[in-house]
């Protein structure tokens, strides 16, 4: 009994941490470690959640995508072959599911007469609306003319953060010291489009 709680209070992944940690707990998992699957939850999930978001999902939408993809990567743990690339195999998954799922989104409830008049308005005033509308085009526009790294890195740093730099390091295949520094020439490069852009409006 004591050997059975000391296996749990330190199990084999302890102080692992990234590609490594990722590939100890895919291993224990396969063999039926819960406590290895919940690691595994905790520390990808916000990845995935970003990746969800990062392409156009809602809130609600978004945590459905992240439950489907788990439930996937659970279905399928023996077919992974490299561990030590789950974090890649879960952006995958998750823009794969985003994407599929973002084009089937239910039609909007229309807004009747009396309802318009009894429900107090939330949107901006249409100036302001015109304005911003103008403003997301013009930064998405810019942002589709990056190269796909340059897209895939800015969707992952920019909504995920920098505490999971290292997350993205595993995923893209890069040191995580570069990460930085390449998110900075990517973000000038998108400045200088949205200068070209703003120039030709």
């Amino acid at each position: 009994m004591t050997d059975v709680r000391t296996a749990e209070a330190d199990p084999p992944w302890e102080g692992l941490r990234g590609a490594e940690l990722y590939a100890a707990c895919m291993h224990a998992a396969r063999e039926g470690n819960r406590q290895a699957m919940n690691r595994l939850v905790a520390e990808l999930t916000p990845l995935v959640w970003h990746v969800a978001r990062g392409n156009g999902l809602d809130q609600h939408t978004a945590e459905d995508v992240v439950q489907t993809v788990w439930l996937a990567l659970f279905s399928h743990l023996d077919q992974l072959n490299e561990p030590r690339a789950l974090a890649g195999w879960l952006i995958t998954t998750a823009r794969r599911e985003s994407q599929r799922t973002f084009g089937r989104k239910p039609a909007p409830v229309p807004l009747t007469d009396e309802m318009a008049e009894t429900v107090p308005g939330t949107q901006p005033a249409p100036e302001a609306e015109v304005l911003r509308a103008d403003r997301d085009r013009q930064l998405w526009n810019a942002f589709e003319k990056l190269p796909q790294k340059c897209q895939e890195l800015l969707r992952l740093t920019v909504l995920a953060g920098r505490a999971e730099y290292r997350l993205v390091a595993d995923a893209m295949h890069m040191p995580q010291g570069s990460i930085g520094p390449t998110r900075g020439r990517c973000l000038k490069t998108m400045r200088q489009l949205l200068d070209i852009e703003g120039g030709s409006a």
